[in-house]
């Protein structure tokens, strides 16, 4: 079983797309597309940057999926198949997971650009500047990070915030007690905190605004019914339920993305073969989550022409 996956925030680089572009008329389509809806040259600005303007989360959301999407899309056009012909499953990681609703039909691909540009903006304005922050735990499992959150609260927000896998996970919160968090690290067995460059605390209750405000636009959203099951971030379960799937990702924006969950999840399922598109991010999570429980694993990451034509020739 195969299961097709889509990177999330921190994959984005000046420079992403161009050279898929530059081979594809199926992939300028997309990136066309994702400019003509939200009335702003985003193609030109992953191709040239500044870094500074892509790496803004309303912007780096957008483009992260559009660049998954064209790869996915060229794949697509030139095996002359569809993701449900060669696809059991699909998930992605934190806005990943939009990239993989527009995989599956979920949304059309100007609605997920449009969504994700308010997920940007509305995770940016929820919290002021300077007011919150997000670590990086390495060596911890999630009982370590979870017992290390709790103890650096003192009466701030602080929690876990991505399971990636058993060796990584993030923490969001206060800036005060994220601080206080990588101070505590090896009291807990921990062995070091990183402060993430991020503008804002995803994935915990300060992002609650930008959850009202996602609930309010999924609302009015056409959702369909994906081709296939997606893993949704929450539940680290398969959902195929438009209705279902609307309120995971508006949970998902206050609440903890459970990829090592979901990745394990996917393996015992049965999933042997996984793809990540548009990245090379998730590809060593997977394999970290599952290597004790499969024996059978392939891993590809897909990003240019090149990536495109060795997946083909082993699908």
């Amino acid at each position: 079983m195969r299961a097709f996956l889509f990177p999330g925030q921190g994959s984005q680089k000046v420079g992403m797309g161009r050279e898929i572009a530059d081979c594809s008329a199926v992939a300028r389509a997309v990136f066309e597309e994702v400019d003509e809806a939200l009335g702003q040259s985003l193609f030109r600005l992953m191709c040239d940057g500044p870094e500074d303007e892509l790496t803004l989360t309303e912007n780096a959301q957008p483009a992260i999926m559009a660049n998954a999407i064209a790869t996915l899309r060229v794949m697509e056009a030139e095996a002359n198949v569809k993701i449900a012909d060669i696809c059991n499953f699909a998930a992605g990681h934190s806005l990943g997971e939009y990239s993989a609703l527009c995989a599956v039909g979920t949304f059309d691909l100007s609605t997920t650009a449009k969504l994700l540009k308010l997920r940007g903006q509305a995770m940016q304005a929820a919290v002021p500047v300077g007011q919150g922050a997000m670590a990086a735990l390495l060596g911890a499992d999630i009982e370590k990070a979870q017992n290390l959150a709790e103890a650096a609260a003192q009466g701030d927000i602080c929690t876990v915030a991505n399971d990636n896998d058993p060796g990584q996970v993030v923490i969001s919160g206060h800036k005060s007690a994220i601080d206080r968090a990588i101070t505590m690290v090896k009291e807990h067995g921990i062995k070091r905190g990183i402060s993430l460059p991020v503008s804002a605390p995803f994935h915990c209750p300060l992002m609650q605004p930008a959850a009202d405000a996602m609930a309010s636009a999924l609302a009015d959203a056409n959702v369909q019914d994906p081709a296939l099951p997606i893993f949704a971030n929450v539940s680290a379960s398969a959902v195929s339920d438009a209705n279902e799937i609307r309120s995971s990702l508006v949970e998902q924006v206050t609440g903890r993305v459970r990829w090592r969950e979901s990745s394990m999840a996917m393996a015992e399922v049965g999933v042997t073969h996984f793809v990540e598109f548009g990245g090379k991010v998730l590809s060593p999570m997977v394999k970290k989550s599952i290597a004790s429980i499969s024996d059978e694993l392939h891993i590809d990451a897909v990003i240019g022409m090149d990536d495109i034509e060795n997946l083909l020739k082993g699908l």
